[in-house]
């Protein structure tokens, strides 16, 4: 336009609508951002080690109200720690003179003597065990050497009970290296090098080859088996921890991919013919002959953040009604089990699956324009909770199958919860090794097995297997 030209009716009619295309892409642009920083482990898939540690969340959990105050209910037995009919040590105290009257009271009679008993530790102290390896020479001038038991082997040697102990304090209890080696020398006296945790962690994972392939094989033969997986930072990069469990076995794996090379390395779900559990994470609909239970925790998050970006004054979410729909199955489900009825109430689930179902419906015609990033998600949800309705609510009709996915993110979270103590591992080989011994102690526990004695068996080089009848 000329200098000093007066624009016309249809220069600003067009400046106009610039603008307000402008501003309405600033406003979409403002809403995504909101959204997005509004994301945490309660109303997204997003894990809670994803979660600010500047501004975390305020707790809030996905269970519904139980109408039962709060702390041990009328009948729980409660529990304290109780005295022993047999204690190592009786010190007795004689009291001093008569309270009375001042006078001695040796050999005065006893009517009556209080029990208290303290439970204590004795000293712990380093015992030092030498094995003289005797020679002596026959007559027929052949000389025969004694033998040491099978694990001593070096002039010089750290035992089976304070590897384990080693073991326990690296893996089990997530200290650092440096921190393992500290304890040692504060607790027993007994000066450690962070070489020698590196040592003797790897022989204890080189020592489960056979126990790994037991576990990897009773998964895969199992008929309902959990997978997750989450991230871990090995040599300051990001690498992934795939899980497969069951209720009596875990095996946890580490690798440079989240996917399917990640998910096949573990050489479970490869072989899997069962229900496998899981989120919605595409990757695991990958594997043919499998059955899917669709995590409704994961579900239940995802509606939690649809229904906090609704507008303030929407009296009705589809998201709400959808999320009540699912806890409300998942307690006709628990009420069944609990009466021991054989099916769930026909009319009451039929109820809830259809409050669930044209919940959803509704989600999809709302977000069927998506405009934005979250009404394109948020669309891709009611839609996921239509087309896959069978695979979120196959737990309803088989109740060896759980509603969520719960227990593999329990097995996984102790990998989260060791980055956080104690930071990244260092190589690939340790992070393997670390995953190793914690698929041995989870499967251990679920077993009724105590870490320490388990991981004595494993530095004795006789690792716990579980046998056939503990299926």
């Amino acid at each position: 336009m000329p200098a000093g030209q007066r624009p016309s009716y249809e220069d600003l009619a067009a400046l106009v609508a610039r603008q307000a295309e402008q501003i309405a892409r600033l406003e979409a642009e403002v809403v995504e951002l909101r959204r997005q920083l509004g994301q945490n482990s309660q109303n997204s898939s997003r894990p809670p080690s994803s979660d600010s540690p500047f501004v975390k969340p305020a707790p809030k959990s996905l269970r519904r109200k139980s109408g039962r105050k709060p702390g041990g209910q009328p009948g729980h037995p409660g529990s304290t720690l109780a005295r022993v009919t047999d204690p190592d040590v009786v010190v007795r105290h004689e009291p001093g003179p008569c309270a009375g009257c001042g006078a001695g009271l040796a050999g005065a009679a006893q009517v009556g003597v209080e029990r208290r008993q303290e439970f204590d530790l004795p000293p712990m102290t380093v015992r030092v065990t030498e094995h003289q390896l005797i020679a002596r020479r026959c007559t027929c001038g052949v000389t025969t050497c004694g033998t040491a038991p099978d694990r001593v082997v070096a002039p010089t040697q750290y035992g089976p009970r304070i590897t384990a102990i080693i073991v326990y304090l690296y893996v089990g209890q997530f200290l650092s290296k440096k921190r393992t080696a500290q304890a040692l020398a504060e607790l027993f006296g007994t000066p450690v090098s962070e070489g020698t945790v590196t040592t003797m962690t790897r022989r204890a994972a080189d020592g489960l080859d056979d126990f790994l392939d037991i576990v990897r094989d009773r998964i895969a033969g199992s008929e309902v088996a959990g997978f997750d997986e989450t991230g871990l930072r090995v040599a300051g990069k990001l690498h992934w921890v795939h899980c497969a469990r069951t209720g009596k076995y875990t095996l946890i794996t580490c690798h440079t991919k989240r996917g399917k090379a990640g998910i096949d390395d573990a050489g479970v779900l490869s072989r899997f013919g069962g229900i496998a559990v899981h989120d919605a994470w595409a990757p695991y609909d990958t594997y043919a002959g499998v059955e899917h239970q669709l995590c409704c925790a994961h579900a239940l998050r995802e509606l939690a953040g649809v229904t906090e970006t609704a507008q303030a004054d929407t009296e009705w979410c589809w998201a709400t009604q959808v999320a009540d729909a699912l806890v409300a199955m998942q307690q006709l489900v628990s009420q069944a089990i609990a009466t021991g009825a054989e099916t769930v109430d026909p009319a009451a689930l039929g109820t809830q699956i259809h409050l669930y179902r044209s919940a959803a419906q509704i989600g999809v015609t709302q977000t069927t324009a998506r405009s934005d990033a979250a009404m394109k998600k948020h669309n891709a949800l009611a839609r996921r909770l239509i087309n896959r309705q069978d695979d979120y609510l196959r737990f309803t009709t088989d109740w060896q199958i759980p509603a969520d996915n719960n227990g593999s993110e329990r097995d996984i979270r102790m990998i989260k919860l060791r980055q956080k103590v104690s930071g990244c591992l260092r190589t690939l080989t340790g992070a393997q090794q670390f995953c190793a011994i914690r698929s041995y102690l989870s499967t251990a526990a679920k077993h009724g097995k105590h870490f320490f004695d388990t991981l004595v068996m494993l530095a004795e080089g006789r690792p716990w297997l579980p046998t056939l009848s503990t299926t």
